[in-house]
């Protein structure tokens, strides 16, 4: 996930937010700029389904995931659920048999192409990224890379968010500067699953393991994926 891209991207955000307040504003309208879109929208996800918006680039983008919120159908819907990207580049022809009412309302509001790309952490939901045209279009190889390289630095971009529950949040560098890192989320995402737990509470547990044992988070998380080290083994504790 942590790519030289990815890494760019987030570099740049940062870079236009240094006090940290619109970092997921500059992500979606940094993504409309590097794409040829009509704009982009971030929305929150559970695994039952849409949780609310957190940056729209304009009122389309907005409308549009507002719409599949207050519906729970749409491509951000299906991405997520399946885990996959939904490439709609012709909403008319090809949206009101897979979603009725989304469809209506999407091309009522001069929405004519989407393409959802799921933000998951092994089978955590936590988001989507959602780009859009006024017009029908598919994007191209260079331009599906790029839109999944801004996929990756939104999902991290929400972790750092959404990381810490006492209000503090891990550095946006910190991210994204190694696979490391990457690994360290998709352990979290694991524990949080098998244990039941938020994603702030299984990353809490790493982080008292790996204190416990005087070891680097990283190397206690690649024990973690490995299945050497289970941390919820309270037998297992040193």
């Amino acid at each position: 996930m942590a790519s030289v891209r990815v890494t760019e991207i987030l570099a740049a955000v940062r870079a236009g937010s240094p006090h940290g307040s619109g970092l997921a504003a500059g992500l979606v309208h940094a993504c409309a700029r590097s794409l040829p879109v009509s704009g982009v929208g971030l929305a929150l996800m559970t695994a039952k389904g849409p949780a609310g918006t957190v940056a729209a680039t304009d009122g389309a983008a907005l409308e549009l995931e507002e719409l599949q919120f207050s519906l729970g159908e749409g491509p951000c819907v299906d991405a997520s659920r399946s885990g996959r990207p939904v490439l709609q580049p012709d909403l008319a022809a090809t949206g009101p048999r897979r979603w009725p009412a989304f469809a209506d309302g999407a091309l009522a509001a001069g929405v004519a192409a989407v393409f959802a790309f799921p933000l998951r952490v092994g089978a955590i939901h936590v988001g989507v990224l959602d780009l859009y045209r006024d017009s029908p279009g598919v994007l191209d190889a260079a331009e599906l890379t790029e839109a999944l390289s801004y996929a990756d630095a939104a999902t991290l971009l929400l972790l750092h968010l959404q990381t810490r529950s006492d209000g503090e949040t891990v550095p946006l560098d910190a991210l994204a500067l190694s696979g490391a890192r990457a690994e360290v989320h998709q352990t979290t995402g694991m524990l949080s699953v098998r244990a039941g737990i938020g994603l702030a509470e299984a990353l809490s547990l790493l982080r008292a393991r790996a204190f416990a044992e005087q070891r680097s988070i990283s190397d206690l998380a690649h024990d973690v994926v490995r299945g050497t080290v289970d941390p919820t083994d309270e037998s297992d504790d040193p």
